[in-house]
């Protein structure tokens, strides 16, 4: 008999994703050097607005009260309008539904999840941060689980987690059966230098996206 179960309460940790997808992860550097090389100069008037997005999430966060659609509003939509990610030929879905089928399992998975979707290339995956305990790490096991269900992309497909505060970015190779993730970039810093590696990260995905 099938049984059909949340994708959150089917997958909560990275060995259950290696296991479930046949998945590994690739460390070598070379594999996900879209997060660290060549990443694009950023001018002052994207610096500037970077500043602003931060000091408006800090003035929400004082609250303790920040939930997954205010993040899409005043955090994540300005972040992907300011990479010109909403116009052609890129075009984003939101809210997500998904259904995942796993090979020799009467198992299915099923879950919708409050994400941004970028061409079927980039998934924008945004979590409550009390949700996991400000954990954002917590997260990644889900996202790939989500990532896993394009696969008809032949190319590399793009992940991107986040609490608002904290950012880490997923690569999926479906072909290899492979992935890898970035260190974990914070806004909880005096300065905003990795907030600003935030938007160079994702202006350099937005190349491979063309």
């Amino acid at each position: 008999m099938v049984e059909t179960i949340g994708i959150s309460q089917g997958i909560t940790s990275l060995t259950e994703v290696h296991l479930k997808f046949n998945l590994t992860q690739n460390q070598n550097s070379n594999f996900f050097g879209e997060w660290t090389d060549n990443l694009p100069e950023l001018d002052h008037r994207e610096k500037q607005v970077l500043d602003s997005l931060k000091e408006r999430y800090l003035y929400y966060a004082a609250d303790n009260s920040i939930t997954e659609g205010t993040l899409n509003i005043i955090m994540i939509s300005p972040l992907l309008e300011l990479a010109n990610l909403c116009d052609p030929p890129f075009k984003i879905k939101a809210e997500q539904a998904v259904k995942i089928e796993l090979k020799d399992s009467d198992i299915i998975l099923q879950g919708f999840i409050d994400a941004l979707v970028v061409k079927k290339q980039f998934w924008v995956i945004v979590i409550e941060a009390k949700r996991y305990g400000f954990n954002v790490s917590l997260a990644i096991p889900q996202a790939l689980t989500y990532m896993m269900t394009n696969t008809e992309q032949n190319s590399p497909i793009f992940g991107l987690v986040t609490n608002g505060e904290d950012y880490i970015f997923i690569k999926v190779s479906h072909q290899d059966k492979q992935y890898d993730i970035s260190d974990k970039l914070t806004l909880a810093k005096r300065n905003n230098q990795e907030f600003y590696q935030v938007f160079q990260i994702i202006k350099n995905i937005k190349q491979f996206l063309l």
